[in-house]
C-alpha cells in the first residue's frame, strides 16, 4: 500500500479512535476541550508527516511501523502496551472527569495544555527530521550513523522530552487535573524504554558510549 494511502487511513482512523476513546466516556459531544484537542493532536501530527513524505519517506516509513507487534525484543513489547494502555487511560479518565465534574480547570489552563500538546509532537517532529534513523522501534540498521547534533546535543533522548511534554498536556488540554496521575505510570514505562534501549544503543550502534560520555543526561539536564 502506497504511504499517501496509508498515511490517509492511519489519519483518519485517528480521528475516529480519538473521538471514541474521548466523547463516549465524557457521555456529550458538548466537550470544546476534547474538540479542540483532537483539532490540535491532528494538526499537529499531520503537518509533519507531510513533510517527511515528501522530503524523508523513509523516515515516515520507519515511523509508521509502530506498536507491540512491531517491537522486536519482548521486554519493549511490554513497555509500549504499558505505555500506550497509560495514554488510553489519561484520555477515558479525563473525559469521565469532564462527565462528573471531578475537576475545575479554566478554559485558559486548557488552552495551555493544547501548547503543550502542539509542543511535544512538535519536538517529537522535529528529532525525526534531524535524525532520520529515530524510528518508532528500538533497533539499529546496517549502516545506521549516530547522529550528536541538534537536540542531541543536549540531552541523549530528546523524542522522549516531547513525550513527556505531550502527557503533561493531555489531560489539562481535556479539562482535567487527577488525568495527571497517569503521568507517574507514563513516566515510569518512559523510564524503561530508555534504559533498555541505551543498552541495545550502546552494544551495537558505533560511538554511542562515547557519546553517554559527552552528553550526560538522558531525559532531564542536571536530573536524568
Amino acid at each position: 500500500m502506497k504511504t499517501g494511502i496509508r498515511v490517509a487511513l492511519t489519519s483518519i482512523w485517528g480521528i475516529v479512535s480519538f473521538g471514541l476513546i474521548v466523547f463516549v466516556p465524557a457521555g456529550t459531544l458538548r466537550y470544546w476541550q476534547a474538540w479542540v484537542f483532537i483539532a490540535v493532536f491532528m494538526a499537529a501530527t499531520i503537518v509533519p508527516v507531510v513533510y517527511l513524505a515528501r522530503n524523508n519517506p523513509a523516515a515516515l516509513q520507519r515511523r509508521m511501523k509502530a506498536g507491540p507487534r512491531a517491537e522486536p525484543r519482548a521486554i519493549q513489547k511490554f513497555i509500549i502496551t504499558g505505555s500506550f494502555l497509560t495514554l488510553f487511560a489519561t484520555m477515558v479518565f479525563s473525559a469521565l472527569d469532564h462527565r462528573f465534574g471531578w475537576s475545575s480547570v479554566p478554559a485558559w489552563l486548557c488552552v495551555v495544555g493544547d501548547v503543550l500538546v502542539a509542543t511535544g509532537l512538535g519536538v517529537a517532529m522535529l528529532v525525526i527530521v534531524q535524525n532520520g534513523y529515530a524510528a518508532a522501534t528500538i533497533t539499529v540498521e546496517t549502516g545506521q550513523t549516530l547522529v550528536t547534533d541538534g537536540l542531541y546535543r543536549f540531552v541523549r533522548h530528546p523524542m522522549y522530552v516531547g513525550n513527556v511534554i505531550m502527557m503533561i498536556g493531555m489531560p489539562l488540554a481535556l479539562g482535567s487535573y487527577w488525568g495527571l496521575l497517569f503521568v507517574i505510570p507514563g513516566g515510569l514505562m518512559l523510564a524503561l524504554r530508555i534504559l533498555d534501549e541505551e543498552k541495545l544503543l550502546t552494544e551495537q550502534l558505533t560511538g554511542y558510549r562515547d557519546y553517554r560520555r559527552r552528553v550526560r543526561y538522558r531525559l532531564v539536564p542536571y536530573i536524568w
